[in-house]
C-alpha cells in the first residue's frame, strides 16, 4: 500500500528531466558526444572541476553575452559623447586649455570610463538574464547523490522540455553510455513562498547599509586629528612584488612562484615522459623509487641543482666512495624515438641552423661566428663549443637521450632552449646533428654497392683539385719569394 502511495506521489510531482552519474571524466566526455549526437540539445554537465572541452562535447552553441557586452559599451560611448558635446559644445561653450568646444580627444577618458561601465553592466545582468538568475533551488537537488557533484562525481542532465525526450529512451540511451546511476529529476517538495523573516531580514540590511553612506558624508564635512584607518590594511598597504624581486613570504626568497613539478600543460604532452625528458623511465624505476620521480620532475622543471642533488644521492646510496655525475648515472634513451626520414632531417638542419649553428658553425665543428668574436676579442671566461665529431659525442658515448637533454638543459655557457624549441625539432636537432658526425666520417662500407663507384670518382676528383690547388699555392709562393 505504502508503495502505491509513493508511486502516486512521484506520478502527481513535475519531472523536470533524467540524470546520469559518472565516476570519471572520459566516461562523461563520451556520454555527452553520445547525447549531442543523438540529437538534445537541452542538457547540462556538472563536475566538480572545469573540464576542458565539455561545451564542445555538449554541442552548447557560443553565447551571446559578448554581443550584449558590446553594445552596451557601445551605448556607453555614444551617451558619454552626446552628453559632452552637447554640454561643453552647445549648452554651455567653455574654452579648457585652449581646445575646441567640441574635441573627440579630450572626451575619450570620460567616453571610455562610461565605456567599460555600461559593459560591466551588461556583462553581469546579460549572465543573469541568460541563465535564468536568481533561482533559489535546483531541481538537481533533490537527489541526495547529486552532493558529490562538488567532490568526486560527475552526473550529465537531459532536461524534460527537450523536444526529443522520451522518459524510456532518454533512460535506456543514458543506460548505454555506461552510467551505473540514472534518476528522474522531480519537482521540489520545499515551499515556493519566500518566508516572511527574508522580507525583515531584507528591510533591515538596506535600512543598515545607510550607515556607512552616512558616515562617508559625515567625514567629507568634518576634520579630524586621528590618523585614517585603513579598514582594508593589506589592501592600502599590499606587498605586491614585481618579476624577479625577493620577499620572505615563501622559504625560497623567490616573489615569482615556479610551476609545480613534472607539470605540463593540457594537449603538451608529446609521446611519453622518455620523449619529454630524454631518459629512460623504465631503467629509472631499479633507482629508489621517489628519487626517480624527483629525479624526472628536476629535468622536466630545468633545475639543475635539483638534478645534480638527487642523483648524488642514488650515487651514494649505491657506493659511498663513488660519486659519478648526473650524465653518468642518469639511463639516458639510447635511440631517437622519432622517425627518422627526410623531412625530420630537413627540419632538423632548419633548426641547428637557427639556434645551433651561430657557435657550433653550420658543420658543427664548434666555429660559428659567436665563437670567432670570443676568440678575436679574447674573452677569459669563454668557453668554446664543443666540436660535434670529437669521438666523445658519437652515439655509442654519448647516447641520442643525453644530447636531448643538453639541447632542452644546457651545459657549461650553453644555455637551455626547452623555452624556445619544441620537443619534436629538439629531437630532429639531434638527429641532424647524427647525420652532420656521419657525414664527416664516413666510410666506404657505409654506401650502397650501386653507388660506390660514384663516389670514388668524386674523391679521386677532389683529390686532384686539392693537389692542383696546392701546387698553383707553391708556385704563388716561389714567384714571391723571386720578387
Amino acid at each position: 500500500m505504502d508503495q502505491e502511495k509513493m508511486s502516486d506521489t512521484n506520478s502527481e510531482k513535475n519531472v523536470h528531466g533524467m540524470m546520469a552519474e559518472f565516476t570519471t571524466v572520459d566516461s562523461l566526455l563520451s556520454a555527452c558526444r553520445r547525447i549531442r549526437d543523438a540529437g538534445y540539445t537541452k542538457t547540462d554537465a556538472f563536475t566538480p572541476f572545469p573540464v576542458h572541452g565539455i561545451d564542445k562535447a555538449l554541442g552548447i552553441k557560443p553565447t551571446i553575452l559578448p554581443w550584449i557586452c558590446f553594445f552596451a559599451g557601445l551605448t556607453g560611448t555614444c551617451i558619454a559623447l552626446t552628453m559632452e558635446i552637447w554640454m561643453n559644445g552647445i549648452d554651455y561653450k567653455y574654452i579648457i586649455s585652449g581646445k575646441p568646444f567640441v574635441s573627440l580627444p579630450a572626451f575619450i577618458p570620460v567616453a571610455f570610463e562610461l565605456t567599460i561601465l555600461l559593459a560591466s553592466f551588461g556583462a553581469f545582468f546579460g549572465m543573469w538574464a541568460l541563465n535564468g538568475l536568481p533561482r533559489f533551488s535546483n531541481p538537481m537537488f533533490t537527489d541526495p547523490r547529486f552532493d558529490r557533484a562538488t567532490d568526486d562525481r560527475f552526473f550529465l542532465y537531459i532536461d524534460s522540455k527537450d523536444e526529443r525526450y522520451d522518459s524510456a529512451g532518454v533512460r535506456s540511451l543514458l543506460a548505454d553510455t555506461g552510467s551505473d546511476y540514472i534518476n528522474e529529476v522531480l519537482e521540489d517538495d520545499s515551499p515556493k513562498d519566500v518566508p516572511r523573516p527574508i522580507f525583515m531580514i531584507w528591510g533591515v540590511a538596506v535600512a543598515a547599509s545607510v550607515i556607512p553612506l552616512l558616515c562617508v558624508l559625515l567625514m567629507r564635512v568634518t576634520n579630524s586629528s586621528q590618523p585614517r584607518f585603513h579598514i582594508f590594511y593589506d589592501m592600502d598597504f599590499s606587498p605586491a612584488k614585481d618579476a624577479q624581486q625577493t620577499t620572505s613570504l615563501f622559504a625560497d626568497n623567490r616573489a615569482m612562484r615556479p610551476d609545480v613539478p613534472g607539470t605540463v600543460a593540457r594537449g603538451q604532452l608529446v609521446g611519453s615522459l622518455d620523449v619529454m625528458t630524454g631518459i629512460d623511465v623504465d631503467s629509472l624505476q631499479a633507482m629508489n623509487a621517489p628519487q626517480a620521480q624527483r629525479l624526472v620532475a628536476a629535468f622536466m622543471q630545468d633545475d639543475k641543482e635539483a638534478v645534480a642533488e638527487e642523483v648524488t644521492d642514488v650515487a651514494k646510496a649505491e657506493d659511498d666512495q663513488a660519486t659519478p655525475s648526473v650524465m653518468e648515472t642518469t639511463p639516458w634513451v639510447t635511440k631517437n624515438p622519432m622517425t627518422v626520414n627526410k623531412e625530420l632531417l630537413s627540419q632538423g638542419q632548419t633548426q641547428f641552423g637557427i639556434y645551433c649553428s651561430v657557435c657550433h658553425g653550420m658543420d658543427g665543428k664548434g666555429n660559428g661566428l659567436v665563437n670567432q668574436r670570443a676568440q678575436e676579442k679574447g674573452f677569459d671566461t669563454w668557453v668554446p663549443p664543443s666540436n660535434m665529431h670529437q669521438d666523445t659525442l658519437y652515439s655509442d658515448k654519448y647516447p641520442d637521450g643525453k644530447l636531448f637533454s643538453t639541447i632542452s638543459n644546457g651545459i657549461r655557457k650553453m644555455p637551455g632552449y626547452a623555452g624556445q624549441i619544441k620537443v619534436e625539432d629538439r629531437w630532429a636537432i639531434v638527429a641532424y646533428v647524427r647525420a652532420l658526425q656521419k657525414s664527416q666520417n664516413a666510410s666506404m662500407e657505409a654506401i650502397p654497392e650501386a653507388r660506390k663507384e660514384e663516389v670514388k670518382t668524386a674523391v679521386d676528383a677532389a683529390k686532384k683539385e686539392l693537389q692542383r690547388q696546392a701546387e698553383e699555392a707553391e708556385k704563388a709562393a716561389a714567384a714571391r719569394e723571386q720578387k
